[in-house]
Formats: C-alpha cells, structure tokens, sequence
C-alpha cells in the first residue's frame, strides 16, 4: 500500500507516534513560542460597563448588544427544572447563533501527518497567546463586520471541495454560559504547498499531544477539534511490562475494540434519548435587567453572593489581530473547576464513567459530561444534594491513580481567565457505580459519537482529546 493509500485512521496513529518531527522539533517549537509570546504586543484593560464602545444595553430589556447586530448579546435566562436540587434560577447567558468555524489544516511531511497550528492571542487568556486551530474564526470575524484583516488560511474551510476533508461536525460550546452555540469543527488535509505565516507552525499529533500536558498552552478550540478526529489509537499493543504500559495497552484496545463496549451503539443513544426525554428543563430568555439575585455595579453584573461569575468588560489592544484595538464585555468565572473522567480496567479494556448532564444553554436538554465538572466553590451554597456524587473519588484520589493532571483554559475570545483542572483518574477494576444518568463506555464508543452533532459536550471532547494524548509511547527521555 503506497503511502497516499493509507487509510486516515493509520496516518493519524503514525502521527501520534511521531513523537518529534524534523519539520519543527520540540525544542525549536518552545523557543519559537516564547520569542512570539514576548515579542507580540498586548494590553487588555477591564473597564466599567458603560465604557464600552459599540456596545448598548437595549433601553426596554438592558440585553448588551453590539451596534452591528453581529458577534453575540448577552441576555438574561430563566431556568426552570422541577425536581432538581436548584428547580429555579435566573442567570446573565451570551447568545452567539451565528456559526464559527474551527479548523485544522493538515500535511503530510516525510510520510508523516502534520497540524499547522497558530499562536492565538485571545483577550480572556490568563498568558495572552495560547496554541489554536489554524482558523478559529465566528462568522462576523470571517465576513469582516469589524472592517479588519482577513482571517488566514480561511479558504481552505470555506470551500474544503479541492481537498480531503477528514472531520467536518458541528458541535456545542459550554451550556452553562452560551445559548445553544455550536461552532463547525473541521480537519482538511491538503498535498500542495502552504505558506507559514507569521503566529503559524507546523507539529505532529505526537508532539500537540505532549503539549496537553502542559498547563495553558492547547487551547478549547484546538482541544474540541483534535478530539473529533477519527482517532483509533496509536497501536499496535504492546506487552505490558508496568503498570503505566498496562493502562497504555487498555486504552488502545478501547480505542481500537469493537464499537460496541459495555452496551450496543443503539442501546446508549436509547439511554441519551432517555436522559433527555425524562429530565423536565425550561429555559426562556428574559431580559437581562430583570434578573434575580444579580447586581449591577459600575464595572460588573454579579450575582449577591459572589459566587458562580460575572459579567464584565474589557478593552483590548492586539497588535497581532485581525483589528488592532476594541472593548468587549465577557463573562468571567469566580473560581476555577475540576473537569475529570474516572476510569477503570475492564478485562484489559479501559472504559470510562461519562454523564448525561443536563445544562440549560443546550440545543437538546443533555449532553455527555465527564464524569465529573463543575466548580466545588459553587455547592458551598447550594443544597447537599446538588453536590456531584464522585467528586470525593476525583479530589482524594492517589498519585498512582491519576493518569492526566493539568490546568487548561476555556474560550479566551468570550470568558476572562477561566481555567479548569482537567484530571483522568484510575478507579479499581471492580468499582462500581449505579445511578440512572451515568454509563460506562469505552473510547471508541465515545469517538464514534464525536462525528455526530450534540452528543459529547466541550469539556468531555477536551478529555477525549487528553486520553488520547495518553495512547502515544513516552518520549525516550
């Protein structure tokens, strides 16, 4: 088989493989993104509200609205979900309906897979650039409503007819602080020469998987996108010789086992279709100066307790973006989260405890969570009930069993300094846990998933992502 016939799941395992890459060496690639870093000027300032510019509350319901009618509003939302430990709640939610795009553009070098990604600045990052997708773009940044530079690499995904596309999915953004958004997710491999552009370079999925690990650096977009790829694992098993192989050997034969794991394809979409039909949620928008329970200051919209986030603004000078100087407002978190699968070794095939959660912002009710997410500061306040069930099993876990351990950021165009740890923990083989809205699935079960829409929520696609990047042999060193 000549190496143009390989079929995309055995590119993208020799890929993940390839662990360093002559085309752009590890080394080279921290060097390089630390002189842009350091070189690229940024200053984002908070302002008060009424500073902002282009930017109105609507004079009858206060919802935040840019003067083009383009980009997103913030609104208020009233939640409604008998039965629940919180039935009620009202709440300040960003509504973007237009459809962005995010896309990986990919080439094959030396018979190996490669990723152009982009050091990205984005106004809500904690360090300013972080690694993204080659285009990460909302339709107002593409149409150009801001009058500003045109998005690079852009045409590539607008019209992917001329090349091969490998992934191309719409998919949901966070439920809890975005109205129904979903974003096209998008891989496209191309065979001719691309220009690297300046903020542009090219890596393996070996090398972005080692880049996971390390705190802020892969960013939302770029985690959402590598998780829908068609990955198989990075095979072929080995033997285990530790205790680390062993768990590297039960991930691949989730990644690469049968379709069908602990239940049968139809019988876990009958289990969503159930999680959604049953649980009772109404969410209405309302306006924004109507809210219970928040408080509008000069420089925020806050809920009286302090907790949960907060509405604020921003005023942003970028010399690297498509527009050089605008305000924003953004929603920013009071606390960080923990974002975390459990996993466990089922007769050498790893599976993995996912929930069907239910979240006001979705299109459908309920998506695929980890096994755990939420922020533990919230449940101080909130009924005993409402605190999640294994929580306990993700903050006390050993050292030996936590397999993926790292603070990664969230959206940095919409949300200021929101930041998870995103943790993958080992629980015994015989660990056990009945409860209607939880199911044990292996990785392929959930990969298979990932190419239809609204199933697989964002921060469980960032974990795929992580689990993924856990396949790959360690580096020699």
């Amino acid at each position: 088989m000549s190496k143009d016939e390989r079929p995309i799941a055995v590119k993208i395992a020799e890929s993940v493989r390839s662990r360093d890459s002559r085309v752009t060496e590890l080394s080279d690639f921290y060097r390089w993104y630390s002189e842009y870093t350091r070189n690229m000027s940024i200053d984002v300032r908070c302002i008060a509200l009424d500073e902002l510019v282009g930017w109105a509350p609507d004079p009858v319901t206060g919802n935040l609205s840019h003067h083009s009618g383009k980009f997103f509003s913030v609104e208020g939302l009233n939640v409604e979900a008998p039965g629940s430990p919180v039935p009620h709640w009202t709440q300040p939610i960003i509504n973007q309906p237009e459809l962005g795009i995010l896309g990986i553009l990919v080439k094959e070098f030396d018979g190996v897979l490669h990723c152009l990604m982009q050091a990205k600045m984005e106004p809500g990052n904690v360090n300013g650039v972080q690694l993204s997708p080659t285009v990460q773009a909302t339709r107002s940044n593409y149409t150009r409503v801001h009058a500003g530079l045109s998005v690079p690499y852009l045409e590539y995904f607008r019209d992917s007819s001329r090349h091969k596309l490998i992934t191309d999915v719409r998919q949901s953004e966070q439920g809890s602080w975005f109205y129904q958004k979903r974003n096209r997710n998008m891989v496209v491999e191309v065979t001719g020469d691309v220009e690297v552009l300046d903020g542009f370079c090219w890596l393996t999925l070996g090398q972005l998987h080692q880049l996971l690990a390390v705190d802020d650096l892969v960013n939302m977009d770029a985690r959402t996108v590598l998780a829908c790829l068609p990955f198989a694992g990075a095979g072929p098993l080995m033997a285990a010789s530790s205790a680390d192989s062993e768990f590297r050997a039960a991930l691949l034969r989730s990644c690469q086992g049968p379709a069908d794991g602990p239940g049968s394809t139809d019988e876990v979409l009958q289990w969503i279709t159930d999680v959604r039909s049953r649980s009772e949620v109404i969410a209405t928008k309302m306006p924004l100066r109507a809210l219970e329970h928040w408080k509008r200051g000069d420089y925020s919209i806050a809920h009286e307790t302090g907790r949960f986030f907060e509405l604020m603004a921003v005023d942003v000078q970028a010399g690297s973006r498509e527009v050089q100087r605008w305000t924003q407002p953004m929603i920013k978190p009071c606390d960080p989260g923990i974002v975390a699968f459990l996993v466990k070794q089922v007769e050498g095939t790893l599976q993995v405890l996912v929930h069907a959660l239910v979240e006001p912002g979705y299109l459908d009710v309920a998506e695929l969570s980890p096994t755990v997410q939420c922020t533990p500061r919230n449940f101080e306040l909130l009924p005993p009930e409402a605190l999640p069930p294994l929580l306990g099993e993700i903050t006390g876990a050993r050292p030996d069993q936590i397999r993926f351990d790292a603070t990664l950021s969230e959206e940095g165009g919409r949300f200021y300094h929101a930041r998870n740890r995103y943790v993958i923990v080992e629980a015994d083989a015989d660990a056990t846990f009945d409860h209607p809205d939880y199911r044990w699935m292996t990785v392929r079960e959930l990969v298979g998933l990932l190419r239809h829409s609204h199933y697989v929520n964002i921060q469980a696609r960032s974990l795929v992502a992580c689990l993924h990047s856990l396949s790959g042999q360690p580096s020699a060193a």
